[in-house]
């Protein structure tokens, strides 16, 4: 049986169209298999905790691939870093036992998405955040979006398009926080938890973004969640601010 190996990359999402292979469009899955394909020769198949959008950017995505190359953990850390595109990068290489699967076996996964509050946009990070000019209370959005903590039904939480057997999920945690002194602008909402629908933290996101415009409140977060019905929670905030911070296994 061929050895498994786990990689656990990062990538800025900006010029991709994705994780998954696509005819005739640049994916990281794509150059990931590419690089890999020159390095040893083998056309592998990899297979990623979380297929993510384009545009959503990654600094724990975890990787799996079944190789039977004789390149040991380091080596191939090495041989891909050096041969990777610049906007992709291997944190780490290890062996892993064969019935490890990056999909299958992840129990936890944590994002952060990156909320740009200036009524100037931003020049250097407007690839990496979503820009929101009206001022934002991001205690409102930090209070209400204790409604979200738990095991739930994020039905109204899903775009279509990837429906899953079951819409039910648990978050363990929900934070947002403003930066302070010169990173004062910069407002960033974590979410952890034991999986996630489609597109499911930018929906809550962007919900949470109503409230902190005082535009909803916390009664009509918990009503959206009751509702299991996508139209009654919010927008879907934009790919760019979005980051896959680390998965658990």
């Amino acid at each position: 049986m061929m050895p498994t190996f786990k990689l656990t990359i990062g990538f800025d999402g900006t010029k991709f169209s994705g994780w998954q292979v696509q005819p005739d469009r640049r994916t990281v899955q794509g150059a990931i298999q590419d690089t890999w394909q020159k390095i040893t020769g083998e056309a592998v198949h990899v297979t990623a905790s979380s297929r993510t959008d384009a545009g959503v950017h990654a600094l724990g995505q975890v990787v799996g691939v079944s190789s039977a190359t004789h390149l040991d953990a380091e080596q191939l850390h090495r041989a891909l870093n050096a041969l990777l595109p610049v906007d992709v990068i291997v944190k780490g290489v290890e062996m892993v036992t064969n019935d490890f699967h990056a999909t299958y076996n992840a129990i936890g996964k944590r994002y952060r998405y990156r909320i740009y509050n200036s009524r100037c946009r931003p020049l250097f990070e407007r690839d990496m955040v979503w820009h929101v000019p009206q001022m934002l209370d991001t205690e409102a959005m930090h209070q209400a979006a204790h409604v979200l903590v738990g095991t739930h039904d994020f039905a109204s939480f899903q775009s279509a398009g990837s429906e899953r057997e079951s819409t039910v999920r648990t978050i363990s945690a929900i934070e947002v926080q403003r930066g302070s002194g010169e990173q004062g602008a910069l407002v960033e909402v974590d979410v952890e938890g034991n999986g996630f629908l489609y597109n499911m933290v930018r929906i809550i996101v962007g919900s949470l973004v109503e409230i902190g415009m005082s535009r909803r409140d916390k009664a009509w977060l918990a009503a959206a969640l009751k509702a299991c019905d996508r139209r009654q929670a919010g927008r879907t905030a934009p790919p760019q601010g979005l980051c896959l911070m680390r998965v658990d296994y």
